[in-house]
């Protein structure tokens, strides 16, 4: 089976790790997501599952259509201290969880024996729902969508585009059948309209290249 390094390579020809408009997150050593696997959202209260589960509907169908084993589930308590439970990725919110305004956090876990997807947990700013936090509904839905993006091992997709040396925010491939960028831009790429909350066909690409990995590297 091959296997990464402990620097994050493969050693030999294995998973595809990044594609145009999509990239895994191997700082957290997510390197596929396994077919067999159930993954279910929960939430820390039925208040919280109220809130989010229309954001999230739109997005979890697209990849239950990809084959994903993902669904919406119920409440259940959450420490954002431990690792979830497999299978889970817990959503919540918390007042600026990475300590900067308006931004929220979504964390993949790995299964440490093969390297695919273990669980999750998001972590949304609560900013966006007290008012303190001007944020418009389209990057609010897309912002939503785009940690869990997380949770399934994407990372930003961002590259340095016009070869100054420098990633920066937003600078991203756009699709050139629908001129956005991928929802896992940095800070804020998605569809601007009623698609808004979705993942566009880069991110669906990305999330089917880390099912594919499975195979390679013999995740059931």
């Amino acid at each position: 089976m091959t296997t990464p390094t402990s620097s994050g390579a493969f050693t030999t020809t294995g998973p595809v790790l990044v594609g145009t408009g999509w990239k895994a997150t191997t700082a957290f050593k997510v390197f596929c997501i396994s077919p067999s696997r159930p993954l279910t959202i929960t939430f820390p209260s039925q208040m919280l599952r109220d809130r989010y589960v229309p954001y999230l509907t739109k997005a979890v169908d697209q990849l239950v259509a990809l084959g994903v084993n993902i669904s919406l589930g119920g409440v259940e308590a959450v420490n954002w201290n431990v690792i979830p439970g497999e299978g889970r990725i817990q959503y919540g919110e918390a007042y600026r969880p990475v300590g900067t305004p308006g931004y929220s956090q979504g964390v993949p876990c790995y299964d440490p024996t093969n390297y695919s997807l273990w669980g999750g947990y998001v972590r949304i700013d609560s900013e966006y729902w007290d008012g303190s936090w001007n944020i418009s509904p389209t990057v609010l839905a897309n912002t939503l969508v785009h940690e869990l993006g997380h949770c399934l091992g994407l990372d930003h997709p961002n590259v340095d585009l016009n070869n100054d040396g420098t990633v920066a925010s937003y600078e991203a491939v756009k699709d050139p059948t629908n001129g956005c960028t991928p929802i896992m831009t940095n800070p804020n790429g998605g569809f601007q309209d009623d698609r808004a909350g979705t993942f566009t066909p880069y991110d669906l690409t990305g999330i089917k290249r880390m099912m594919a990995n499975a195979t390679a590297l013999g995740v059931s």
